[in-house]
């Protein structure tokens, strides 16, 4: 072998074990990334099966949840459930009209049909308080094609009326409103009211008095819910002022008209609500010294009337804590009284025979009446009496008292 072969097979076997050495070392570091990536496949495959069964299970245990949930408020909304019964007057105008299109009937003719905005009718029904969720009952008007269901007009809805019912009460064939105004005055009872409703067919007077006895109006606190049976629950609750009611309504959105009338001008009156606070009587007891008053004043005496009452509470007096009070009586009678009765007349509410208040309003008083409750006059009055004029003579004495009434019975014979 010449000295130029012997070099070119040197130069070549050094090349060729650079050459391996260079493979060796890649397939090394592929050797060493295949058992990394061995390792990692190794590590995913003893992930927990348990734990992830327990994640799996708690991701569709808080889903159902939450789409029960959901479900359940947009049922009690389209069913109408658990709302407080109260009625609207709703009106549909011409406002509310999307188009008016005409479709040919099978007898050639042609109808037009009057198409409303269901989206202006379902934000109308959520601001009167008669549904919550305006896209859903959207929804369900594009389901049931509702938007060609209604007519104009006013008419009586009700929060207790699902979302079909809804529709077909935006109808003629639903029924227009047909109202009433009553006016209930200063001291009636609940039976006078009753029967003032009746006579103005807001209900029977069965109806009434069932409903007034035995409905649970759990909207407001200041009603006894629990002892159910007696109309005299909601004695001095009824609040007088002047109300529309729809004829032939049911009973119980009649009366709820009128507690709500109480709860936001007396119960929920700021003014009187800081006098309360600073009163040592209930509201019961404070309603109850109201309807004393009212059954007693001719308008001009509250206050001194109040005085009284509060006097004889509060005070032993010469009267030892009996109101005596002869509209108590009456109420209890449930007639015009007699002389037999103030002895003979067994009844808490005789308050000739027994101390304190009575266990109820005994009738339903004004708002001027609440105010003398709370506000009675500073007096030393403990008694008074029908003057001949027609106005009370107060006395702070029995021996006052008593030249006060054969003055008054003097005049009266004369």
């Amino acid at each position: 072998m010449n000295q130029d072969d012997r070099y070119k097979t040197t130069s070549w076997d050094g090349e060729e074990v650079s050459r391996r050495a260079e493979e060796d070392r890649r397939a090394g570091e592929q050797g060493t990334s295949r058992s990394a990536r061995d390792r990692k496949r190794r590590r995913k495959k003893r992930t927990n099966p348990l734990l992830a069964l327990l994640l799996w299970a708690t991701i569709v245990a808080v889903s159902s949840a939450i789409f029960a949930a959901v479900g359940w408020m947009l049922a009690n909304d389209f069913a109408a459930l658990n709302k407080e019964p109260r009625e609207v007057s709703f009106q549909l105008t011409e406002d509310y009209v999307s188009e008016v299109t005409r479709e040919k009937q099978e007898d050639g003719s042609y109808k037009e049909v009057t198409h409303y905005d269901m989206e202006k009718v379902a934000a109308a029904l959520k601001e009167a308080g008669l549904i919550e969720y305006d896209w859903f009952f959207r929804l369900f008007a594009w389901f049931s094609h509702a938007d060609t269901k209604p007519s104009q007009g006013t008419f009586v809805l009700n929060t207790e009326m699902d979302y079909m019912a809804l529709v077909r009460n935006m109808r003629p064939t639903g029924g227009k409103a047909e109202t009433v105004e009553v006016t209930i005055p200063e001291g009636y009872t609940v039976a006078q009211i009753i029967s003032l409703l009746a006579e103005n067919g807001v209900g029977t007077e069965e109806d009434l008095t069932d409903t007034a006895a035995n409905y649970v109006f759990d909207s407001y606190a200041f009603v006894d819910n629990k002892n159910l049976g007696d109309a005299r629950r909601l004695e001095g609750y009824l609040f007088p002022d002047t109300y529309e009611f729809y004829v032939g309504a049911r009973t119980e959105l009649a009366f709820s008209s009128i507690l709500s009338n109480f709860n936001k001008k007396v119960y929920g009156n700021e003014d009187l609500e800081e006098l309360l606070g600073g009163s040592d009587y209930s509201l019961k007891e404070i309603i109850t010294i109201a309807s004393l008053i009212e059954k007693e004043t001719d308008g001009s005496d509250r206050g001194s009337i109040s005085s009284v009452i509060h006097n004889r509470l509060e005070n032993d007096g010469e009267t030892g804590r009996l109101l005596q009070i002869d509209a108590a009586l009456v109420y209890a009678a449930g007639r015009s009284i007699t002389q037999e009765d103030y002895a003979g007349l067994d009844s808490p509410y005789n308050l000739y025979q027994h101390t304190g208040l009575p266990p109820t309003p005994i009738a339903n008083p004004g708002l001027a009446s609440i105010k003398a409750a709370l506000e009675p006059a500073d007096t030393g009055y403990y008694f008074y009496v029908l003057g001949a004029d027609g106005k009370h003579v107060f006395s702070e004495t029995l021996a006052q008292h008593n030249k006060a009434v054969a003055a008054a019975a003097a005049q009266e014979g004369e």
